[in-house]
């Protein structure tokens, strides 16, 4: 029991930085502190323990390091549109933006039969924050498959119309996202954009969509849209009150 209680603290310390790192809800924190070694034990069991499944990205992210690293010697002797095409979309998972770029460039120099180089090389753009650059490709996707990508293109394509001051058009695009219910971060990026262009009752109409859909959430899709849920939460918080 002793060394129990030993581990116990042990594992109190792992819950706390778990916690401080993914921020799970805070009632969290009081069973870490206060329920012990066993109150630990349930927070890892519970919020810890999937999150295990996250650790598969950095086994990834070793095999497509090594990947990339063949592929930069393939092109040299094989400049095929596939294989630039391949190496772009590792180096954008990678975000080395500026080299994915080059590589869509080339392969779309040889190859136009397809959106996805078009639409890769427009996110590295807009990464880049080359929004101008970014917008044509866009365009050229979702005027060929509006819904390519499950939506992202459109939503990329709002956020590039933004950030390139086509705040009219992006307004239009947006309010189309919207209406066809979109994904959790499309509609935090509409909120954040209807915030920011002082149309605060569409955002805080937004905000307030997205805390519904919290509440039907099962856990391991709270946990994926984290990130989401917090900056949705976080901007209500900022916006003014609205009759």
């Amino acid at each position: 029991m002793r060394a129990f209680f030993g581990w116990g603290f042990i594992l109190q310390i792992i819950a706390i930085v778990h916690f401080v790192r993914r921020r799970p809800e805070t009632f969290w924190m009081w069973i870490i502190f206060f329920g012990g070694g066993i109150g630990a034990t349930a927070y890892l069991l519970i919020e810890a323990l999937p999150d295990l499944g996250l650790m598969r990205g950095s086994f990834k992210g070793f095999s497509r390091r090594k990947r990339i690293a063949t592929l930069r010697a393939v092109v040299i002797e094989n400049p095929s549109a596939g294989n630039f095409e391949e190496l772009g979309d590792l180096l954008l998972e990678e975000k080395k933006y500026a080299e994915a770029r080059e590589c869509f460039d080339k392969a779309l120099s040889s190859r136009t039969d397809h959106v996805d180089p078009f639409y890769r090389r427009g996110i590295a753009a807009f990464e880049l924050g080359d929004a101008p650059a970014a917008l044509p490709d866009f365009e050229r996707v979702v005027k060929s498959e509006p819904k390519y990508d499950y939506g992202g293109a459109q939503l990329f394509y709002a956020r590039a119309l933004a950030a390139a001051g086509r705040t009219d058009d992006a307004a239009r695009v947006f309010e189309k996202i919207v209406e066809s219910g979109g994904t959790t971060e499309a509609l935090c990026h509409a909120a954040e954009f209807f915030a920011a262009q002082g149309r605060n009752a569409q955002a805080k109409e937004l905000v307030d969509r997205i805390a519904t859909r919290k509440l039907t959430m099962p856990a391991y899709q709270k946990r994926r849209e984290r990130p989401w849920l917090r900056r949705s939460s976080s901007l209500s918080k900022r916006l003014p009150l609205t009759n």
